[in-house]
């Protein structure tokens, strides 16, 4: 806030944006920026961690493995992406709680589930009741990262499993001709090549990201789209700072923002996609090559 933000009853023009971009909601709405990214650069890595671990699945030579593979990935593709942010931070935390109960509380004699509610004592809360804000805020987004990771996680193993699919045998039996051991092939053959046909799905996967990141309302977290449309709403004269609905500029502000957010996530991506194809026998590899491979 400025000094002459005192009494905005007295404020027109540029004096009276000012002072209203900068009063302590606002501030919220621009820490709430710093949460999307914060969960997009969290996420991104757990969904890739995974990724590789749902394939390894799928391609494991032990049935069960496969099989656990293939249920995890059909699983939350053939379910529509909300049932699974509603319902994993909902489960995972109770899930918690209830192992926090059955250890802190093992001389409780009540039923956990009484009807349609779920009781644990007091001390198995997670977060406890007397935690300060920051710690419960802490927890949502926890919950939050690890239901995107999971969401993801299953679109990422598919890709990657395609990816290692999609690399030439032979390239792979040359090697082992060579003398090289799995993990080698693995490491060294397979994995650099397979980046070159995984990037475009992983690529389209990190933009449908960025686009769930307003979901974070439903979490119970306070995202750039909550402050929108809480901030945008009309203000009548009781509010210090009245204005009518004004919540289309806020909604066209979030447009740009996301809009510049995977313009320059593509920028990066087609570097990236430039470097994996370097010396690879693809049409993005010739391109970087000169033509020649």
């Amino acid at each position: 806030m400025f000094e002459f933000c005192v009494d905005p009853k007295t404020l027109e023009g540029i004096s009276w944006i000012a002072c209203y971009l900068t009063t302590p909601k606002h501030q919220s709405m621009y820490w709430s920026v710093l949460v999307v990214l914060l969960l997009i650069g969290l996420t991104a890595p757990f969904t890739m961690l995974l990724g590789f671990f749902g394939a390894w699945l799928k391609r494991s030579v032990f049935l069960p493995f496969q099989f656990m593979g293939w249920l995890y990935t059909s699983t939350v593709r053939g379910v529509p992406e909300l049932i699974f942010f509603l319902f994993v931070p909902i489960a995972l935390d109770q899930l918690v709680e209830l192992i926090r109960h059955k250890i802190k509380c093992s001389d409780w004699t009540d039923a956990v589930y009484q009807g349609n509610d779920f009781v644990v004592c007091t001390a198995a809360k997670m977060p406890l009741g007397e935690a300060e804000q920051w710690v419960h805020h802490t927890w949502n987004f926890a919950l939050a990262v690890t239901a995107f990771s999971i969401v993801f996680g299953a679109f990422a193993a598919n890709i990657i499993d395609g990816a290692l699919k999609a690399v030439p045998k032979n390239q792979l039996e040359t090697a082992q001709a060579y003398g090289m051991s799995k993990r080698q092939i693995f490491f060294r053959v397979h994995m650099p090549q397979m980046w070159v046909y995984a990037l475009p799905g992983l690529s389209n996967l990190w933009q449908v990201l960025i686009k769930g990141t307003p979901l974070l309302f439903l979490l119970g977290i306070q995202d750039i789209v909550y402050w929108a449309k809480e901030l945008g709403g009309l203000k009548t004269q009781v509010y210090q700072y009245p204005h009518p609905d004004i919540r289309v500029w806020y909604f066209l502000g979030l447009l740009f923002f996301y809009l510049l957010l995977t313009w320059i996530s593509q920028i990066g991506f087609d570097r990236l996609t430039k470097i994996v194809s370097k010396g690879q026998a693809t049409m993005g590899g010739q391109a970087a090559t000169g033509g020649r491979v």
